[in-house]
């Protein structure tokens, strides 16, 4: 089932620089919402925050409701154990600029390991389950072969594919398409068109605008840390008075 997304106040520093400056921002459940701005603007620190990669310096983070990453006692937020965080994080999928994949396990392998390690399901149903993926991202005959037998295209077709194994309520993804040749592309971008609007709350940071344009229902635009300009996506898009994401549009597009 999709979950909401609720960012409350969120700040994040590194080394005394402050790279999420007090966003706040509400994600409905089952939507996409595709999050643009220049290089530095802090989207991808925003996203690995979402599912607890990253510590808040300040401010909550809420799914479906209940605190990412922290649990609260009285006026104060104390951060889960490891065990807690790796269950939340199960039900949020996220998929990485690198693929990321084992590359001493199979195609199926890479695919199967979570849910049986941090399911508990029963092979058998972890493998139909795999093999489902496979054909959904168009991999159904390289169950097989190992990961640098593959296209950097293909790869991250088998990660989405992973993701989804452990059937999240939210997607992330962060740049999936940034490390791949650009003939590669759209094999990647196709197949999370086709995941949009399955149900699954999906944030997306990416620079391919006209991909945004036709996936997203609503675009976060980011600059220096902050969200300067939040709404449905033909709106931001389209929008001639907000300069800053035109000069930014114009230099992507």
């Amino acid at each position: 089932m999709a979950e909401t997304i609720e960012l409350r106040n969120i700040t994040k520093r590194f080394s005394g620089n402050t790279i999420l400056d007090g966003i706040n921002l509400d994600i409905a459940a089952g939507s996409v919402t595709v999050i643009l701005g220049p290089s530095g603007s802090g989207k991808s620190t925003l996203l690995r925050c979402i599912n607890h990669l990253e510590k808040l310096d300040g401010g909550t983070i809420r799914i479906g409701g209940n605190l990412v990453g922290y649990q609260q006692k009285g006026q104060a937020l104390y951060e889960l154990n490891s065990r807690q965080i790796a269950a939340q994080r199960a039900q949020i999928g996220m998929v990485f600029q690198q693929f990321n994949l084992f590359p001493h396990r199979t195609v199926l392998q890479n695919i199967i390991d979570a849910p049986m390690r941090v399911k508990n399901q029963r092979r058998q149903q972890a493998v139909l389950k795999a093999r489902s993926l496979l054909q959904q991202v168009g991999l159904a005959a390289r169950e097989n072969d190992w990961p640098q037998q593959l296209s950097g295209g293909q790869q991250q077709r088998v990660a989405i594919a992973r993701a989804l194994a452990m059937d999240p309520e939210v997607m992330l993804f962060d740049e999936p398409t940034s490390a791949l040749d650009p003939e590669l592309v759209g094999e990647v971008l196709q197949v999370i068109k086709k995941l949009a609007h399955s149900g699954i709350t999906m944030v997306i940071v990416t620079h391919e605008v006209g991909f945004a344009r036709e996936v997203a229902d609503n675009i976060v635009f980011m600059e220096e840390g902050k969200i300067v300009a939040a709404g449905p996506t033909r709106e931001i898009l389209d929008d001639r008075q907000n300069l800053r994401v035109r000069n930014f549009l114009a230099t992507v597009l």
